[in-house]
């Protein structure tokens, strides 16, 4: 895997260590990436399939009453 390197505040960084309960910065950092992409996997996901029926020409039809 290519790496990159990024300069980033050092209070940043040592929040971020903090919070997570990591000890080096590097995996700190890391994992909230990670955390950032999976988020926005599962907000994309939801969103799909909410848009589904839509896409598919279905309209969801309400209860007819009576």
């Amino acid at each position: 895997m290519a790496k990159v390197n990024v300069s980033l505040d050092a209070e940043l960084v040592v929040e971020v260590m903090v919070l997570a309960g990591i000890g080096n910065p590097q995996d700190a950092v890391e994992a909230v990436v990670r955390d950032y992409i999976a988020r926005g996997h599962r907000t994309e996901a939801r969103t799909a399939s909410r848009d589904e029926p839509v896409r598919g020409g279905l309209i969801p039809q309400e209860p007819q009453q009576g």
